[in-house]
């Protein structure tokens, strides 16, 4: 028979609750030993840490309602359920010491996210022996050890806040730094395009200069021609072979006087 089906409902329902959460605890630390991202193991023990605060507030209530009950139950019933009691703190204070191994482990990378009190030294120091110490020394030692967390979780919240304003500030400058880079290119696009425009009408003014020297060369030797033409007709009016100019008049023969008749 359950031991545990001697005692109340309530007392039941609290040490149901708590073992599913010590359940959830192996679980969440087997799973943080395969994580090799920093970050990832941070959040994850910080979801560990969470667990453990209401683990410790389930455990205070049971410890409560140990009190309340303790004229109900006779002496076997009692002592089963204050070892039972020495067992989850026991067990509570295991995962408090894996917790800070982990977070040791984690300052070793330089990630502080649990920097508190007592993690200066060995993890394996701080492990409790339920043997060694009365019920509330266990209970006393348990709720400094658990208000540490609490203080460090506050640590690494105030931690993970800053990191998300240094994020927000990070995303603007390079929201800006792209918007710049954006206005230089289009700039440089602009300034690609005046180039090529430049280099068409360079070589539109260059064929014209090609064509102006073409024409002034014809020109120039068309008027060559006509003026060595007209030197010849000069020098040799009677030469039939060489048309007369258009508009020239042909040179004036000599006339003869009446007398010479």
């Amino acid at each position: 028979m359950d031991p545990m089906s001697m005692v109340s409902g309530t007392l039941a329902e609290l040490d149901g609750q708590i073992t599913d959460m010590f359940r959830a605890l192996a679980n969440g630390f087997q799973k943080l030993e395969k994580i090799k991202d920093a970050s990832r193991q941070s959040r994850q023990l910080e979801e560990l840490t969470g667990k453990m605060r209401d683990c410790k507030r389930l455990i205070k209530e049971f410890d409560q309602g140990i009190k309340e009950e303790e004229g109900s139950y006779d002496f076997q019933t009692n002592k089963m359920l204050s070892e039972k009691k020495q067992s989850m703190i026991k067990e509570l204070n295991s995962y408090v010491a894996l917790r800070k191994k982990y977070s040791s482990s984690l300052e070793n990378k330089r990630i502080d996210l649990f920097d508190g009190p007592g993690s200066e030294g060995p993890p394996e120091d701080n492990v409790i022996l339920a043997s060694s110490l009365t019920n509330q020394q266990l209970i006393d030692k348990g709720n400094q050890m658990m208000d540490e967390t609490d203080q460090a979780i506050e640590r690494s919240k105030q931690v993970v806040e800053q990191t998300i304003n240094v994020g927000a500030e990070t995303a603007a400058a390079l929201k800006a730094q792209t918007e710049q880079m954006s206005r230089i290119v289009n700039e440089l696009d602009s300034i690609h395009f005046s180039i090529k425009k430049a280099s068409q009408l360079v070589k539109e003014i260059g064929r014209q200069v090609a064509t102006d020297r073409c024409i002034m060369a014809m020109l120039f030797i068309i008027v060559c021609g006509v003026i060595a033409i007209i030197i010849v007709k000069i020098v040799n009016p009677n030469n039939k072979e060489i048309r007369d100019i258009p508009g020239l008049a042909p040179p004036v023969m000599s006339r003869k006087l009446l007398s010479d008749n």
